[in-house]
């Protein structure tokens, strides 16, 4: 039921290389808008999604999408990725708000979804023509180069990215990180997962805390870094899955380090909000 993944990629490339690219640095104010506050969307996205969501319905008949875009639009739309139908899980323009800042630090990112479990991802950068794509049980490739996540040698070598405020305003993280490169590294975030998805499967990072689990954001990565042989599991120690979304996820390369950070870091910030949260 999975497509040849060379023909999705391929159709992401032609789309972004026709909708997305020439736009770049070239947006103009009105192509500009917000969600809300600090939430970004341009025409850039809308016409990616609209692109991507016919061109992949039609390699895949009887899919459906789930877009960040259409969404936001209507929620009830999420419900699709718990029933029959193969989905689509479409991130038009990761790094909206880079983009239209104009860094080169985006991502397009697509997933496949099965009865609720993520079979296939892509996640390409189009200013650089790069592509990751992976399949369950087949592993994770950037062109001909399988993937493999590593880890440093010292932890203080670690780099990753840590999002939510409970977490960056806890005692633990203050502790660990507070004063730039800290006992297990540096915390640097892109304000683009696929982008810091990437770094990852190339050793340039190494774990990563994310707390606002939207399908678009991290299914395709989530699969790649399990497949290119990496530890991902929610804050409670259960799997991730699309249509669950869930309130933390903690990625590393391998199983001691997401044992260290889940004891150190995850679950005294957890408790530290239950108390804020009681109080």
């Amino acid at each position: 039921m999975i497509p040849d993944p060379e023909r999705v990629a391929q159709i992401i490339r032609e789309t972004a290389a026709r909708e997305l690219v020439p736009k770049f640095i070239t947006l103009t104010s009105e192509e500009i808008g917000e969600k809300s506050p600090g939430d970004f969307v341009t025409a850039v996205d809308l016409a990616m999604e609209a692109a991507l969501a016919k061109a992949l319905v039609q390699v895949l008949p009887g899919s459906l999408v789930v877009g960040e875009e259409a969404v936001h639009d209507d929620r009830g739309v999420l419900a699709v990725l718990e029933g029959d139908a193969p989905v689509w899980v479409i991130d038009p323009l990761d790094g909206t708000g880079n983009f239209a800042q104009g860094l080169p630090i985006v991502a397009v990112i697509v997933a496949l979804v099965i009865k609720g479990e993520t079979v296939a991802g892509w996640i390409y950068d189009p200013l650089s023509d790069r592509m990751a794509i992976a399949t369950h049980g087949a592993g994770a490739f950037l062109g001909d180069r399988r993937l493999k996540v590593a880890r440093p040698g010292e932890d203080r070598s670690l780099n990753g990215s840590i999002y939510g405020r409970f977490v960056r305003l806890s005692e633990p993280y203050r502790r660990i990180w507070g004063k730039g490169r800290g006992r297990l590294g540096n915390v640097f975030n892109a304000r683009c997962v696929g982008q810091e998805y990437l770094a990852r499967l190339k050793g340039r990072m190494h774990f990563g805390v994310y707390t606002r689990m939207k399908p678009w954001d991290h299914a395709a990565g989530i699969l790649m870094h399990q497949e290119a042989g990496g530890i991902a599991r929610m804050g409670d120690g259960t799997p991730y899955r699309p249509a669950e979304g869930g309130h933390v996820c903690l990625l590393t390369p391998d199983e001691d380090l997401w044992q260290t950070m889940h004891r150190e870091l995850i679950l005294p910030a957890l408790k530290e909000e239950a108390q804020r949260t009681e109080s």
